[in-house]
């Protein structure tokens, strides 16, 4: 099969049959094997009635229902585990992203050996103060921190080579970090293309500030699981020598100073050095202790169920 699209979706039942002649159109113009997969992350309108009456119409559709709403990050990663194409497209189902682009994104993956590309919506029809300003601030961040060069990290439409989707673990929301996810996993022939941005048909963003912070918060979990997540120890265990060996330094100097310099003087637990000295070298301690347990925790984890599905068509 060339191609699988993945479409993770919640409340977009006016624009699925839209999408979806558009989709079909463009795969069949250029004689595309392909699957169209729409993952219902718990929509309360008629988006799953919608998805089956597209599924009886075309064997090609298929699709995944969740129990309740699980979020972006839970329905890439159901929709990852089923696909079977040689290139994997994904975009949302609100019509702003251009099934037009398919084309030649698929050639960037198959014919020239990409591993991922993102699309960057140079021009945007979406609020400047909601949505593009932080959209700016976010992308820079991600920028600098992951070291990838890449404009638009949050753009739906993204083209993959199988393999990147059967070996990166998308999780909480880190479905902004995708390409971050796969450069990590080794997957290095990563770039970007401008592609079309529309203004929404249908429907209402599911855009808010609080997605924004949680973005920077995301971030900052995938560059310290990128550093450390594999080795806990080494950051922990740094940090708590440094701060028991401070501690030792000032109880050591206490020590001195009472034996030898000023043993007349003030007692040393009237010293406020000295509950610093204290203090510090049990923080070192509990460094240490977070880092054995960070240890622990990596060789005895096991994965946990992180969504329910409630039903599968054509799969």
């Amino acid at each position: 099969m060339n191609i699988s699209v993945v479409i993770p979706l919640l409340n977009e039942d006016e624009s699925l049959n839209e999408l979806y002649d558009w989709i079909a159109k463009v795969m069949q113009s250029n004689r595309y094997s392909y699957e169209i997969l729409f993952i219902d992350d718990g929509s309360t309108d008629n988006s799953w009635e919608v998805i089956q009456r597209l599924s009886k119409k075309d064997p090609n559709v298929k699709g995944i229902r969740f129990l309740q709403n699980y979020g972006k990050s839970q329905a890439l990663n159901a929709g990852f585990k089923e696909v079977k194409g040689d290139v994997v497209i994904t975009m949302d189902a609100d019509l702003q992203d251009s099934p037009d682009e398919i084309p030649e994104l698929y050639n960037l993956i198959a014919n020239e050996g990409f591993d991922l590309i993102s699309g960057w919506k140079k021009k945007r029809y979406d609020s400047k103060i909601r949505k593009n300003i932080p959209s700016k601030l976010f992308n820079a961040a991600a920028r600098k921190t992951s070291g990838l060069k890449l404009h638009d990290f949050n753009c739906g439409l993204k083209a993959y080579k199988k393999a990147v989707v059967k070996n990166v673990d998308v999780r909480g929301e880190m479905h902004r970090y995708i390409p971050v996810l796969a450069k990590n996993a080794g997957f290095t022939k990563i770039d970007e293309k401008v592609v079309t941005h529309q203004a929404r048909k249908y429907g209402v963003t599911k855009f808010g500030i609080d997605r924004f912070i949680n973005g920077f918060l995301d971030l900052i979990t995938i560059w310290f699981l990128s550093k450390f997540g594999k080795r806990p120890m080494h950051l922990f265990g740094l940090l708590g020598t440094i701060m028991f060996l401070l501690g030792f330094l000032f109880s050591f100097y206490l020590g001195i100073d009472k034996l030898f310099l000023n043993p007349t003087g003030k007692l040393i637990t009237q010293k406020p050095i000295f509950y610093i000295a204290l203090v510090t070298m049990l923080i070192g301690t509990q460094f240490f202790l977070a880092g054995f347990l960070g240890e622990i925790i990596l060789r005895t984890k096991s994965d946990t169920k992180r969504y329910s599905i409630s039903k599968k068509i054509n799969l």
